[in-house]
């Protein structure tokens, strides 16, 4: 279902709950006019709220579902203060903006409450929540739980960080459905206990964010949130994490624990008791109850790279209750992954060009990388909006497995100085290019590739330096890699 679809909500059921018993009639302050918070402004209008929408964009430059808002009566402002002014009896955040804000706390402080439109859905969906967090691989884990439970015949929504916006259809689930929702440190930040879902992944954790989140400590407990309620029934770790590993060492008198590793093949490793997910003779085996199960050989998994057996590993942990094998297999056999993750673009003069602009991190960019065979050369493209996070991990995979990189946007620099600077830094076997501009790097990287080589589009880096956000980032990639000639 579109964006615009899911906007245009007239006739659909409305939401229920306290919180929709408290925006009618009410003054209700929306910040942000994201794509989530689009159908929201809708469903409070329909309440009877009297709504105002803060936004840094002018109205002008909200798009036509904006203009229509304002003519029904909906106030835009670009200040927030105004936003705030008189104190709303609601505030639904947008993930981007801190809750700790001032004038957010000073409207809460003056009776307003500060809520969301991801907590709204969560307090009421009567539908069975997954949940999924971590830093790398919450969309394709995502997927792949939304895919292997569809294959087993479930009702399945997918959304959150990822897809469609789901408050609109919380009123049309029933308690037999499913909801694989994908949850970021913003959206978890404030997450209320009581909305935690019933069962939760942490894939991982590595520096992510650190522009929005003061450290690591905090970027940690922000996603500890997901399960941090005693609606969580079990929750999946990743045992090869240091950091998720240590998080799930407290939690089994509280829920089901259930560890995966691509590493440690000897059941003996895990805690007695613990239900566990390994490799052993080239399959997934699921141990349940102290049972192994064999789940997927790994040679069925049509995505490449260890880091996607990681994320079938995290998925099944969500569902290998709920499914069939035919049902896995099924997905395992025929997915070939989310757009804009390790996608084949095209191959021009025997060079292969693949669009990975998911890729926000270090950890991301090396797993891509090392997704490839050892013979391929690799002339990879990196670099862009800057999260104040480390690159010298990023500087020791580049040295490891490419031929070439070409740097851009605003990290360029400090990507350079982290390769330069790398022990493993070799001049005469890593061509480092620095091209400001994205679609110059594009082609710069052409340039340098040889018949056979990979060109791999993998910032590293969020995309907010030059692009709204990964995905018009891959586009732009595609496009100008289908219009290059032979």
């Amino acid at each position: 279902m579109s964006a615009s679809a899911l906007f245009d909500i007239t006739t659909a059921p409305l939401p229920t709950g306290r919180i929709a018993d408290l925006a009618k009639g009410n003054p209700v302050t929306v910040l942000g006019f994201g794509i989530s918070n689009r159908p929201l402004v809708t469903i409070l209008c329909r309440l009877g709220a009297r709504v105002s929408v803060y936004d840094q964009r002018p109205l002008a430059d909200l798009g036509e579902e904006a203009m229509h808002a304002a003519c029904d009566g909906v106030r835009f402002t670009t200040d927030l203060q105004d936003a705030l002014t008189p104190t709303p009896t609601l505030i639904f955040r947008t993930p981007g903006i801190r809750p700790d804000h001032p004038a957010i706390v000073a409207a809460v402080q003056s009776g307003a409450e500060l809520t969301s439109e991801m907590a709204w859905f969560l307090a009421i969906t009567p539908a069975t929540v997954l949940g999924i967090t971590g830093s790398d691989g919450k969309t394709t884990t995502s997927t792949l739980t939304a895919n292997m439970l569809k294959a087993a015949g479930k009702r399945v929504y997918l959304g959150g960080n990822i897809g469609q916006p789901l408050l609109p259809l919380a009123a049309s689930m029933t308690a037999d459905d499913y909801a694989v929702v994908e949850l970021s440190s913003f959206q978890l930040f404030d997450l209320p206990a009581a909305c935690v879902p019933h069962r939760a992944i942490v894939t991982n954790l590595t520096p992510n964010h650190l522009n929005w989140h003061p450290d690591m400590q905090e970027y940690t407990l922000a996603k500890t949130h997901i399960y941090a309620g005693a609606r969580c029934e079990r929750l999946v770790i990743n045992a090869d994490n240091a950091i998720t590993a240590a998080l799930a060492a407290d939690q089994g008198a509280h829920r089901s624990v259930v560890l995966f590793s691509s590493s440690q093949t000897d059941p003996a490793t895990f805690a007695n008791g613990t239900d566990a997910l390994y490799l052993a003779d080239g399959h997934i085996i699921c141990r349940h109850d102290g049972i192994e199960t064999p789940l997927l050989a790994v040679s069925d998994i049509l995505l490449p790279g260890t880091h996607n057996v990681e994320n079938y590993m995290a998925a099944l942990g969500l569902v290998y209750d709920l499914v069939t094998l035919d049902a896995i297999r099924t997905v395992a056999t025929t997915f070939g992954g989310v757009e804009h993750r390790l996608e084949i673009v095209r191959t021009l003069g025997n060079v292969t060009y693949y669009n990975s602009s998911i890729d926000s991190t270090p950890t991301r960019t090396a797993a891509a990388l090392s997704a490839f065979a050892p013979e391929i050369s690799i002339v990879a493209i990196c670099g862009g909006y800057d999260k104040h996070i480390d690159f010298a991990p990023l500087a020791k995979a580049l040295c490891a497995r490419a031929r070439a990189v070409v740097l851009t946007g605003a990290t360029a620099d400090k990507i350079m100085s982290a390769i330069r600077t790398c022990p493993d830094y070799d001049p005469l076997r890593l061509t480092i290019r620095v091209e400001r501009e994205f679609e110059a790097a594009v082609h710069a990287a052409a340039d340098l590739a040889r018949p056979g080589d990979a060109v791999l589009l993998s910032p590293a880096c969020a995309s907010f330096d030059a692009f709204p956000n990964f995905e018009v980032r891959g586009r732009m990639f595609k496009r100008i890699v289908q219009e290059m000639d032979t």
